[in-house]
C-alpha cells in the first residue's frame, strides 16, 4: 500500500455538512440500512454546529475532495471513571478505499482520545462484516464478544418514557 501524502485530515466545519450527509447515506446503503435513515443536512448540522452540539466530525481529504469522516462523541465509564471517545461512524467512499485512509483516520481519532485523556477508544461493528473486524483487529482492537448492543428507539422509547 502506497501513503497518499495528498491525504490530509482536518476538523469538520459547517460547510462539510452535505458531504456528512450523503457519506451518510453511503455508509447507509453499504450495511444495508438505508431504510432507516431519516438525517437530514439540517438535523447533522445542528448535532454537529448546533447551539448544544452532541458531537464532531473529522474530514479526510484527498487531493483537496472529501473522501473519508469520522464522526464521534464522548462517552463516560464508571468503571474507569474516565470520558471515553466513541466513533459512531468512520467511512471511507468506495473509490478511495485500500489506500490507508481509514487507518489514518483511527490514528488521528486515537490521538484526540489521548490528548483529551480519554480511557478507552470504542466504536461497533456490525458482526457480518468480516473485512472491516479484521481490519480493526490489525489497529489493535479487541472484539468484545460478550457484549451486545441495546437499543430502544421510537415508540418503544415513548412508551418507556412513560412507564
Amino acid at each position: 500500500m502506497t501513503i497518499d501524502t495528498t491525504f490530509a485530515i482536518r476538523p469538520a466545519t459547517p460547510a462539510d455538512v452535505a458531504h456528512i450527509h450523503s457519506m451518510i447515506v453511503e455508509l447507509a446503503v453499504f450495511e444495508k440500512l438505508e431504510h432507516m435513515v431519516v438525517a437530514t443536512e439540517a438535523l447533522l448540522h445542528e448535532g454537529l454546529f448546533g447551539a448544544r452540539p452532541s458531537c464532531e466530525a473529522i474530514i479526510g481529504e484527498a487531493n483537496g475532495e472529501v473522501v473519508t469522516f469520522a464522526l464521534f462523541f464522548h462517552n463516560f465509564s464508571t468503571f474507569l471513571t474516565r470520558k471515553g471517545l466513541y466513533l459512531e461512524d468512520l467511512y471511507v467512499r468506495q473509490s478511495h478505499r485500500g489506500k490507508g485512509y481509514g487507518s489514518r483516520m483511527l490514528k488521528h481519532l486515537a490521538r484526540i482520545a489521548v490528548d483529551r485523556g480519554c480511557g478507552r477508544f470504542e466504536w461497533s461493528v456490525l458482526d457480518w462484516n468480516t473485512p472491516a473486524i479484521e481490519f480493526y483487529k490489525t489497529m489493535g482492537a479487541e472484539i468484545l464478544p460478550d457484549w451486545r448492543i441495546c437499543r430502544v428507539t421510537g415508540e418503544s422509547l415513548a412508551t418507556l418514557s412513560k412507564a
